[in-house]
């Protein structure tokens, strides 16, 4: 490659890896798998190699990916939190090898988890603050979200100072189950538990944090006051001691051999762990021989991470299987012979969409390809061979439940049925609308509105108030005691506010904020009904798809008499909101710290009950700046920018 094709092909390499690892460590949603990522990255690194003089500073190859996020307080952490130098195969974990002197040192092995990397600290025994690791120098504050792992001990017998490194992940489990609600809830399913562990762990309310069934290991210690260890191994066991949830398995290696052989079981073993796994970490165990040894500017010399591939396998195509969901969403499924793939039988994967399929050429009777996208979802890559004859799937016209048309809008790779009637979507609808942050009407799980279904009692939502309990009693497990229970919870419900109701609907690209605002800025039902697109677009925080889709809802036939109904059984129609007054109106706050005595949840809700709004940053349009104690980088910023800085006696007054 000449001077200027290699200069052109750096600065495009280190654009598109710029853009992957925003997309992955700050939105954690992803678009190539990591061994496109690690693709990129390693052939950047050949070319700066063989260019030096095009080597800057912001390389991709320079720097961890990540970035402190802004919604979350800055943590500079004292010691720095390393990534590891990736290998791909054994030649390459041999060349590490020849670089260490075994007579000095052993190594440990151990599977590499994949979640998000997070620094816990302690003082005097008591859990005080925990972070993510950010770029490695500057991470976010998450405390308040890891306190909801309960593997994390919040005490542990030991006085002085500890700083521990593990990996927050997500069970297998727990990622399935969260995929299966976000599909019912039409929202976009997390790609793999990696990213679903990493959204998790940066909610602002804790309490979604909560629910996400969040694990932790811990495989490190960062730093520790008044006590020495001579090797990593023993560090792991030190911690076990504590109480600390530390890798599952962790074995000391006398040579590569060993360490090769430790790979290829916990290779061999990786689809028997209820945890996803990317590779395995080698490391020098003689901590003195680590600090001799260093690191560059990015890696620790003495650490690499093996990278396993990700499995593929050939099957033969024997059906598609059309599936509607919640929100009319058509989704087409392979089905094929059962292969075994990460440990596990597998017999149907996701085809995306139809031009998914179109783009692929993928027909009934192709040999395709089909791997585990992180090791968990089933996904055709591609067509391996056409079968005689084949010809690209069609996908159908007419909705396989209700017999509906199909509609693809232009801007959408999905098809709908926009039925609201269609039985395939009946039961996902009841599923939200009857659940926690929707309707709230206990006693209404999924079994027992199958139940009720089935029993031919409900055919739509408003069905839900006008139940016949003479009929509900007579199925199966219901006694006296639980068809009062769901009576009263079912009563309960009607008083619920708008914003529950709308949420509840479970209209397209409206979740709870947005169903909160329109219920906030109309007031009531009848003039959510009345609005027009424009009334939506003038909602502050509102887009063209939200307004889109919302006025669109409104104005369905189908929707307007459903409401109808449920005005009729006594269902709240108006938003309970009470504002105090509206002395904040049009300013905009920014906190920061810790208050003496309020949240911040409790400040933002008090801010907003005056009229007032939160930001997460601070800029040119921030009104005042609330700090507390241990206020970050937004106070020297607001300081650069004159920013009107308060404390809370002063915010208090504002709002006596």
């Amino acid at each position: 490659m000449d001077v200027n094709s290699a200069k052109l092909r750096i600065e495009a390499l280190s654009e598109q890896l710029k853009y992957h690892n925003r997309k992955y460590y700050l939105e954690d949603s992803p678009e190539i798998e990591d061994f496109e990522y690690d693709a990129m990255l390693r052939e950047l690194e050949d070319l700066e190699s063989q260019f030096p003089q095009f080597l800057r500073e912001d390389s991709p190859t320079q720097n961890v990916g990540g970035a402190a996020n802004r919604l979350f307080s800055p943590v500079e952490h004292s010691v720095k939190m390393e990534s590891l130098q990736d290998v791909f195969n054994f030649d390459e974990l041999k060349n590490f090898g020849e670089k260490i002197n075994t007579e000095i040192t052993e190594f440990s092995v151990e599977p590499k988890i994949d979640g998000l990397s997070v620094s816990l600290e302690y003082r005097d025994g008591l859990f005080f603050r925990g972070s993510t690791r950010g770029d490695g120098v500057t991470g976010e504050d998450v405390t308040a979200n890891l306190m909801q792992i309960k593997s994390i001990p919040k005490a542990i017998e030991f006085e002085g100072e500890l700083e521990v490194r593990g990996e927050v992940y997500m069970p297998c489990e727990s990622f399935l189950k969260l995929r299966n609600w976000q599909e019912n809830n039409g929202e976009a399913p997390a790609k793999n538990p990696r990213n679903a562990a990493a959204g998790s762990l940066r909610q602002k309310n804790p309490k979604i944090t909560a629910q996400r069934e969040l694990d932790i290991f811990i495989f490190n210690i960062q730093r520790i006051s008044d006590k020495e260890f001579a090797s990593h191994i023993e560090t792991l066991d030190f911690l076990k001691g504590l109480g600390f949830n530390t890798l599952p398995t962790y074995k000391k290696c006398a040579n590569i051999d060993e360490v090769i052989a430790e790979i290829e079981n916990l290779g061999n073993n990786r689809g028997n762990y209820s945890y996803d796994i990317d590779g395995a970490v080698v490391k020098v165990d003689n901590l003195e021989y680590r600090e001799e040894l260093g690191s560059t500017s990015k890696f620790p010399k003495w650490a690499v991470a093996f990278k396993y591939p990700p499995e593929e396998k050939e099957t033969v195509l024997k059906d598609i299987e059309i599936n509607v969901g919640r929100t009319g969403a058509i989704t087409p499924t392979a089905i094929f012979d059962p292969i075994m793939l990460a440990g596990t039988s597998v017999s149907r994967a996701t085809l995306h969409n139809e031009d998914f399929i179109v783009s692929k050429g993928i027909g009934i009777g192709d040999k395709i390809i089909v791997r585990k996208a992180g090791d968990i979802i089933p996904e055709v890559l591609a067509v391996s061979e056409h079968c005689e004859g084949s010809e690209i799937y069609k996908m159908p016209e007419f909705c396989p439940s209700c017999n509906s048309p199909l509609y693809k809008k232009p801007d959408e790779a999905v098809l709908r049925c926009e039925n609201a009637d269609c039985p395939a979507q009946l039961l996902r609808h009841l599923i939200h609308f009857t659940s926690r942050d929707a309707m709230d009407i206990e006693g209404l799980g999924p079994a027992v509105l199958e139940q009720l279904l089935n029993a031919d009692l409900i055919h739509n939502i408003d069905d839900l108030y006008a139940l016949d309990f003479e009929k509900v009693a007579q199925l199966e497990r219901t006694g006296e005691k639980t068809l009062n229970n769901l009576k009263n919870a079912i009563e309960n419900s009607k008083s619920n506010d708008l914003s529950k109701l709308i949420y509840a609907f479970g209209i397209r690209h409206i979740g709870e904020k947005a169903a909160k605002l329109i219920a906030e800025h109309f007031g009531n039902i009848d003039a959510v009904l009345e609005a027009k697109t424009e009334d939506f677009e003038a909602i502050d925080g509102f887009g063209e798809i939200l307004a889109v889709s919302a006025s669109e809802f409104f104005h369905l036939e189908e929707t307007i008499k459903m409401i109808d109904r449920l005005k009729a059984q006594g269902v709240n129609m108006v938003s309970n909101k009470k504002i105090g007054d509206n002395r904040l109106q049009g300013k905009i706050f920014v906190l920061t710290g810790t208050l003496p005595t309020l949240k911040r949840n409790e400040a933002s809700e008090l801010i907003e009950k005056f009229g007032g709004k939160t930001s997460s940053s601070v800029s040119r349009k921030t009104d005042f700046v609330l700090a507390g104690e241990d206020a970050g980088s937004k106070l020297e910023k607001a300081k650069a920018l004159d920013v009107k800085i308060i404390d809370e006696t002063e915010f208090l007054e504002m709002i006596k």
